[in-house]
């Protein structure tokens, strides 16, 4: 008797060869991080899948513009050597830095990239500069009632996608 795959588990993945030879089946892939535990495993994923493909993995992550008068206080309150740092980019800096080095950690050659704006534009244009073959993203914000709205990363993503995207179960 065989066992049934638990969620996560036997997962199979399935997309045309690369025509460049040598090459696996993906040869770029982007995943978009806002650094909550949902894109964590949408980035957890990717890593997993570039390094069975040997594909190069590109993390994006996108951010609005803060406001003058928070980048302002925040950088009178830090200490002088590090005030240059403070900035509307900083967080996604960060999240952008602990998954590059998840990546990194597995042997997988990893690109980050931050950027101001929409995130499902900033993966979008991610993929459509890189020549990206597949884009991963998490499913969150794809259930119930708030499926149907536009503006759902996963969803626009999706829609508007250049190559393959898959859409991992995250929640």
């Amino acid at each position: 008797m065989e066992k049934e795959p638990r969620d996560g588990e036997g997962a199979l993945v399935s997309a045309p060869f690369s025509q460049r030879e040598g090459e696996g089946v993906f040869t770029r892939i982007i995943v978009g991080t806002d650094g909550s535990e949902t894109a964590g495993e949408a980035v957890r994923q990717a890593i997993s899948l570039a390094l069975l493909s040997g594909a190069t993995l590109n993390i994006v992550s996108a951010y609005s513009p803060a406001r003058g008068s928070r980048v302002a206080g925040e950088r009178l309150e830090a200490p002088p050597d590090v005030q240059y740092e403070i900035g509307p980019r900083e967080d996604v800096n960060m999240v952008l830095d602990v998954a590059a080095a998840d990546a990194r950690k597995e042997g997988v050659e990893v690109q980050t990239q931050a950027v101001e704006g929409d995130p499902a534009d900033a993966i979008l244009s991610a993929a459509e500069e890189t020549g990206a073959d597949l884009i991963v993203v998490g499913n969150k914000g794809m259930t119930g009632a708030r499926r149907y709205l536009l503006g759902s990363v996963p969803n626009n993503v999706s829609h508007h996608a250049p190559c393959n995207v898959l859409i991992v179960r995250t929640t």
